[in-house]
């Protein structure tokens, strides 16, 4: 069973964030607030969870959340700052759009840019730890998969609705066929060294 909470006197927010490792596309994250003692014992780590699962999940987050924020950051705005930033950037957006200030923030991994004057924690696979670190990484996560599904609808050959734009096999023999799209992140090696990708 998950925490409920890191501590018990400040407003705390779970932030995550989903496809940093992705060849295209945004990348996703999320800021969740639960209520105080809060249980789910369904809610984990999005990895460890079905699709289904996350997407009840999802349903169940937003209506028991005291506040959520989504934030993106898109592939161009990656290309730019780099991945890191753009993953911490993608938390600062999703913090900025919560209805509720918190007064300490919870993030998954090692590393964070502080956001304004709010105190913040890291946690390594904090998914796994706390329940609004696993909330953010689920609305991070459903949020991106339904815009790799609206990207698949324009793009079908790289496979993107099962692949959500991993570097797959067949994801990365779509991009040597028929080169890369709008939504690729030039920044990132699209091809294996040996393989050579004309832009």
């Amino acid at each position: 069973m998950l925490a409920s909470s890191y501590q018990q006197k400040l407003i705390e927010a779970g932030c995550d964030e989903a496809g940093r490792g992705c060849l295209a596309g945004p990348v996703y994250a999320a800021a969740v607030i639960l209520p105080k003692g809060y249980k789910n014992k369904l809610l984990n780590d999005s990895k460890q969870l079905s699709e289904k699962k996350r997407n009840l999940l999802r349903f169940e987050i937003e209506a028991e959340a005291i506040a959520y924020g989504v934030g993106v950051v898109t592939n161009q705005e990656i290309d730019k700052i780099n991945i890191l930033k753009a993953s911490f950037l993608a938390m600062h957006r999703a913090v900025d759009k919560l209805s509720v200030r918190p007064e300490l923030l919870l993030i998954d991994g090692n590393r964070f840019t502080p956001y304004q004057d709010i105190n913040h924690h890291c946690i390594i696979k904090g998914d796994a730890k706390f329940l609004s670190i696993a909330a953010a990484s689920i609305l991070a996560k459903t949020y991106r998969d339904e815009c790799l599904q609206q990207m698949h609808v324009e793009y079908p050959q790289y496979d993107w609705a099962k692949n959500k734009a991993y570097p797959t096999k067949k994801h990365r023999e779509a991009i040597q066929k028929h080169g890369i799209t709008p939504y690729h992140r030039r920044s990132f090696a699209l091809l294996p060294a040996q393989q050579k990708l004309e832009f």
